[in-house]
């Protein structure tokens, strides 16, 4: 998978601030999986979180003619709603890749992607491309406060995938995410849209490189997304009409 450039990437500048406030969980141990239980609850017996494959997935639920459409680095409150109004539009649901502090601040954001069908990822806290040179502790934190914050943010769904920053993904990371029902959650086609190259670029590297496989991946925030908007509004209903089915990313 190609790795993006930008090293802990456009979170950097903002990043510091937000951890303040992770420092606050001790790890998934202490919070609940289950909307509306609190560690103040009787000692009632916590479901078990049930684990997934620690492999990387590609392929679709649909099948061979399914197309997954991922969506990475939001929420975002201003491009993340654009991106849902033309999935709605088009019967089309998605998987959200969300960074833990983008869904901190933006909780009504993160509600509304649920409330529409769609799935969260679990895309670490400060999106640190280089998180697979870093140590197993570092990695837990990243991975396990992203998706505390995520389930808080949506009221107590939890991210069903783990996507690795730039795809720093390690055999330790990918472990620990399925050990929490997480996914580890791969690309076949990288629109390379936050390099923002123009729509038609981005529409003619989805049409080259889907024979490549099922997942695609787009981009909600990091910068001006009015290319990707425009992309997926052209690309959604014409990918349809090319007898394509639209999921979600197998488990």
């Amino acid at each position: 998978m190609a790795r993006h450039s930008g090293g802990r990437g456009w979170y950097g500048k903002m990043i510091g601030a937000a951890l303040g406030v992770t420092m606050l969980a001790t790890g998934a141990g202490v919070w609940s999986a289950q909307a509306g239980t609190t560690d103040s609850a009787p000692a009632a017996k916590k479901p078990a979180v049930k684990a997934v494959s620690k492999t990387i997935a590609h392929a679709s639920e649909k099948g061979k003619r399914g197309i997954n459409i991922t969506i990475d680095d939001g929420p975002d409150p201003k491009w993340t709603p654009q991106m849902l109004a033309l999935l709605k539009q088009y019967d089309v649901k998605a998987t959200f890749c969300m960074v833990g502090t983008q869904a901190q601040a933006h909780p009504d954001v993160v509600k509304k992607v649920v409330a529409d069908g769609h799935r969260l990822c679990d895309h670490s806290i400060s999106h640190n491309t280089g998180m697979d040179k870093e140590s197993n502790a570092y990695q837990a934190k990243q991975i396990l406060d992203a998706e505390r914050m995520i389930t808080k943010a949506s009221g107590g769904v939890r991210p069903m995938y783990y996507r690795a920053p730039g795809g720093a993904f390690t055999p330790y990371s990918r472990k620990l995410a399925a050990d929490r029902g997480m996914r580890p959650l791969g690309w076949n086609v990288d629109t390379k849209d936050f390099e923002l190259p123009g729509t038609d670029a981005i529409i003619a590297t989805v049409e080259r490189e889907l024979p490549n496989g099922p997942t695609l991946l787009f981009h909600d925030a990091g910068g001006d997304r009015t290319q990707t908007v425009e992309a997926l509004r052209t690309l959604l209903p014409r990918l349809k009409e090319q007898g394509y089915t639209y999921g979600f990313p197998v488990r």
